[in-house]
């Protein structure tokens, strides 16, 4: 029988993007430290991540991350259990940032190396959520991981400790909350466009453009799915699946924009910005006319009862009894009132990690890695970055 270590602190190490992150956490549920250094500012001048400047800037910031996260734990080398690291999906180079340093800490501290699939960190930081607040949750789980990388809808369960996965839903195109940052830089705004985009939206009348979606047919896309084969839960025909699509909605705000003259508008937002960084949204509402915040909040609007609907008819066709939201998006005020409606009219058990653990973190990489420790679970000598990791 599978048995915990007599010590129970997990160092979580998370570099996939652009925040280097590293994180102590007892038993996958209390988190005693989360450290982060953020890549925002170096580079919101691209209105993007560029992967060369975030392996760079994981270099620079893993290891006093690392010791910031032990200091604030007051954990000695000595009182880890295992160290767990994420091993994909996500940029070739930062994970393998991370990944590195993971191993050569495994190997000179003669401790358990843990890889984690950060999707599934992601889904761990809402359990981690309920565990600290003493929730109950009902299995099978619906979970969607929707961020500036994924928006995928997993059913979960779990059984001794252990989780399974199997994914219903996923983008085809663009993810959830790429479509938020890219829209916003079209409007001469922030990044990330999330923050942005939530701020402003209300002072717009969110139903002011009719945007919608176009029906996507199961069969169109069937064989565009990559990776290994899943394991199931059980059998589910393809057209039971739930697919997402954002790549025609920035098609119709750059159509929107073009239409109304809007781009002179988004150049001064843009130049404002550029001369000062630290703008924030309510010092950018002067620069932005009515047309403009009735944009960003249909937008939103969209985006938010898409996202919203398509979860609860898959929660609806696989039975779930719980649904999860995490990832950066998951932060959006507003996604969260409207689960929590829609939640509360379906009889649903909602759960939603805290805010500070919805973007990428490490705390969720330990948690994740608390039920691979208990049942010896070990990464192979030859881990390496698997950018294109599915779960």
């Amino acid at each position: 029988m599978d048995r915990a270590p007599s010590s129970n602190l997990i160092l979580g190490i998370e570099t996939s993007c652009d925040e280097t992150a590293a994180a102590v956490v007892r038993a996958g549920r209390t988190v005693l430290s989360n450290a982060i250094a953020s890549q925002i500012a170096s580079h919101a001048i691209f209105g993007g991540v560029v992967p060369e400047i975030a392996s760079r800037e994981h270099l620079r910031h893993i290891v006093p991350v690392v010791r910031q996260a032990l200091a604030e734990a007051h954990a000695s080398w000595g009182d880890i259990s295992a160290i767990a690291v994420t091993e994909g999906p996500g940029l070739a180079g930062a994970l393998l940032v991370g990944i590195s340093y993971a191993k050569a800490l495994s190997f000179a501290l003669k401790k358990p190396l843990i890889a984690i699939n950060h999707l599934e960190g992601h889904i761990h930081s809402a359990l981690l959520a309920a565990a600290q607040q003493h929730n109950q949750l009902t299995l099978p789980a619906l979970a969607l991981v929707v961020s500036g990388g994924h928006t995928h809808l997993y059913l979960v369960e779990g059984e001794d400790g252990a989780w399974r996965y199997q994914n219903v839903g996923s983008t085809v195109d663009d993810a959830a909350g790429e479509a938020f940052d890219k829209v916003a830089r079209m409007l001469g705004l922030g990044y990330p466009g999330g923050p942005w985009i939530s701020a402003l939206a209300a002072h717009g009348n969110a139903r002011a453009v009719p945007f919608s979606f176009a029906q996507i047919k199961p069969k169109a896309h069937r064989q565009q799915r990559r990776g290994p084969a899943r394991k199931t839960l059980h059998s589910q025909d393809d057209s039971e699946a739930v697919y997402f699509s954002y790549s025609g909605i920035k098609t119709a705000v750059s159509r929107y924009l073009e239409l109304h003259g809007m781009a002179t508008a988004a150049l001064a937002r843009h130049q404002a910005l550029a001369a000062d960084h630290t703008i924030t949204p309510d010092q950018m509402l002067p620069l932005c006319d009515q047309t403009t915040l009735e944009l960003i909040a249909s937008f939103q609007h969209a985006m938010v009862e898409d996202l919203v609907r398509k979860t609860m008819r898959s929660a609806e066709r696989t039975g779930a009894h719980t649904v999860l939201v995490s990832g950066g998006v998951a932060a959006n005020a507003q996604l969260r009132i409207r689960f929590l409606e829609e939640s509360a009219a379906r009889g649903l058990t909602l759960g939603f990690p805290a805010p500070g653990l919805s973007t990428d973190n490490a705390a969720m990489i330990a948690a994740a890695a608390w039920p691979k420790l208990v049942h010896s679970d070990f990464a192979a000598p030859e881990l390496s970055a698997q950018p294109s990791l599915s779960l």
